[in-house]
């Protein structure tokens, strides 16, 4: 079973999925196939390849079978970017004919399929198994399709897990104590690492108004006014939609006015 994901980061729910996967007899073994980094469209909170397969090993080998459950960085050696329908005609032709594949998506996952390269494909020559995502139905269907509505449910996201690390919130609860290690000595999704990136994506292309928004908001909440009032002024100048950006410059000059006034009139 392929269980296709960036992960980023891997989290207990995607683990509990690949688990309730092999404790069912779904499969006999399910590939965390880890997405990589599309070259024609930079995701700034995307962690490096190798930072996303080691996390998913560790977590892979916390799993009650870790021997059933593994990473895959096969979808890094393939041209990109990467289609489902390449990655499986790939597996089919360097693992013979006695190997069979299915696909575990999510609910949300599914109802795009109809638009994948070579949909009808898909489609046809796999069994698809969908497990529920909280508010979203599943309004596509194949043949060939099984909803797990018994599958393992999580309240959270690989983008709430970063918002929570950047926040510096506990994430005990989400994810596995060598992961959490892991983020922890590379310095992954904190305030620090995320300004870098988008100064760096700044310095690539210094007209982009959202990079200045969201840089911005980072020295708001390290509270560092003066900076964060720079960067959103300069986003209010390139962006069509200012009104989070004076937003923010208001509240910040507010801030900044209440504690001059504490200070020199007490």
């Amino acid at each position: 079973m392929l269980f296709f994901g960036s992960f980023n980061p891997v989290h207990r729910g995607h683990t509990a999925l690949a688990e309730y996967a092999i404790a069912e007899g779904l499969c006999d073994k399910v590939a965390m196939v880890i997405s990589p980094q599309n070259p024609f469209k930079q995701n700034m909170a995307l962690a490096e390849e190798m930072d996303r397969y080691t996390m998913v090993e560790a977590a892979c080998k916390n799993t009650r079978y870790p021997e059933h459950i593994t990473p895959s960085i096969i979808e890094f050696l393939l041209e990109k970017p990467s289609y489902t329908i390449n990655t499986l005609r790939y597996l089919e032709q360097n693992n013979g004919s006695d190997m069979e594949f299915s696909i575990l998506m999510g609910s949300d996952l599914i109802n795009t399929l109809p638009h994948w390269r070579e949909a009808e494909a898909i489609i046809a020559g796999y069994d698809i198994y969908v497990y529920p995502r909280p508010g979203v139905d599943m309004t596509f269907s194949t043949e060939r399709t099984t909803f797990l509505k018994d599958a393992p449910q999580y309240a959270y996201s690989s983008t709430e897990v970063r918002d929570r690390l950047e926040r510096g919130d506990d994430t005990s609860e989400m994810l596995d104590k060598d992961v959490r290690d892991y983020i922890r000595s590379r310095g992954l999704w904190t305030l620090a690492s995320k300004i870098t990136m988008l100064t760096a994506a700044i310095e690539r292309n210094p007209e982009c108004g959202e990079h200045y928004l969201e840089r911005g908001k980072c020295y708001f909440r390290r509270e560092e006014w003066g900076k964060a009032i720079n960067d959103m002024r300069r986003a209010a100048e390139l962006m069509e939609d200012k009104t989070e950006a004076t937003q923010y410059i208001a509240l910040a000059e507010e801030i900044l006015n209440y504690r001059y006034k504490d200070i020199y009139n007490p």
